[in-house]
């Protein structure tokens, strides 16, 4: 399978890259499988463990959107829930892609409960013209779009309940 290389920019300066192998490469949607991500700890939200190391996480980028989602898993492969990280529209250039993180993101867990994310570190960013106000403000509308339909149970989109943790294992193998 193909890797790509997402070259993920944080305000104000901050570039992680992370390699993921590329699963369905579709014109409305990609994803990918990032099988161990560095992360050395577990994540908490709420009080609850939504990921532990060596946890995979499938992605869904989506071009032209404002947001990706990250279905996550513990240890076990069991769903904690979905990540969407509100970002600029994904900047694809062969096996390199490049995103701008808005310091904003939802956590939704499988039952449909949410929770927004990072509030401060968007305001702080968007204080500190890291962000800029028109950016900031499609950020708070692709925010409240999501989230409106999270209350509608429109969420998630039809790819991303299709292409759970098995089906995305079981195209890598053929």
């Amino acid at each position: 399978m193909r890797q790509v290389e997402i070259h993920y920019r944080r305000p104000p300066d901050r570039l992680d890259v992370f390699t993921q192998t590329l699963v369905v490469d579709q014109s409305d949607c990609k994803i990918t499988l990032h099988e161990n991500p560095p992360i050395t700890g577990p994540l908490h939200v709420a009080g609850l463990t939504i990921f532990e190391p060596g946890a995979p996480i499938v992605w869904y980028v989506f071009p032209n959107a404002w947001h990706d989602v990250g279905r996550f898993h513990l240890r076990d492969g069991s769903l904690s829930g979905f990540y969407v990280n509100l970002i600029t529209p994904v900047e694809i250039d062969g096996d390199i892609w490049r995103m701008y993180d808005l310091c904003l993101d939802l956590w939704i867990d499988p039952d449909g409960r949410y929770q927004v994310l990072d509030q401060d570190e968007f305001d702080e960013a968007v204080d500190r013209l890291w962000i800029d106000r028109a950016t900031a403000r499609r950020a708070r509308e692709e925010l409240d779009r999501v989230i409106a339909q999270v209350r509608a149970g429109a969420w998630p989109p039809p790819v991303v309940r299709q292409h759970d943790l098995s089906r995305v294992r079981a195209l890598l193998v053929g």
